[in-house]
């Protein structure tokens, strides 16, 4: 029964997003792929959300349980992200308190949309890191982290890891940030 409420509620969200996807640009989402089946969205117009990374966060955690996680502080940025924090307006980046899970999320303004790649890079390669530390370790959060999602709209850029209907309530809900008001 669980199994036939996941594959309803999943076809639901897939065809809203469909749905959204087809909208007002002819079919054209500028969608791409980054060779490894991980699904990267980029789309040129976009309506700057007037909440700053860490309302945002607050407000995807309180609508998304999520396993304690922790806001990443100070040069970890570096270290965990491979990012020069002069790169970014601002950000919220959220990793797991324990080394059980690979739950992470990270809501990223990049300065300049000419650093957009760059950033994107660098936090597939922190993708690449996660997938490697639970490769022999977790299989279920091994899983969770190479299906991990990442998506640019303008200078934001949303990236996380979770179980896949996380991953699916987690995205719309981001995606609500950027709706025409």
């Amino acid at each position: 029964m669980k199994k036939m409420y996941m594959a309803l509620l999943l076809t639901i969200v897939l065809g809203l997003m469909l749905t959204a996807c087809s909208g007002g640009n002819g079919g054209n989402n500028n969608g791409a792929n980054d060779g490894s089946g991980n699904n990267i969205q980029q789309e040129e117009k976009v309506v700057e959300p007037t909440q700053t990374t860490k309302e945002m966060m607050d407000a995807l955690l309180a609508k998304v349980e999520q396993p304690a996680l922790m806001e990443l502080q100070g040069d970890m940025l570096t270290q965990l992200y491979y990012l020069d924090a002069a790169l970014l307006d601002q950000f919220t980046i959220m990793t797991p308190m324990m080394n059980v899970k690979t739950n992470e999320i990270a809501i990223i303004k990049v300065k300049d949309a000419k650093d957009v790649a760059t950033v994107e890079e660098a936090i597939k390669k922190r993708a690449g890191d996660v997938q490697k530390q639970f490769e022999t370790y977790l299989p279920d959060q091994y899983e969770n982290a190479k299906n991990y999602k990442l998506i640019t709209k303008g200078n934001y850029i949303f990236f996380v890891i979770a179980d896949s209907a996380d991953v699916d309530k987690l995205t719309a809900e981001y995606e609500t940030f950027f709706a025409q008001k």
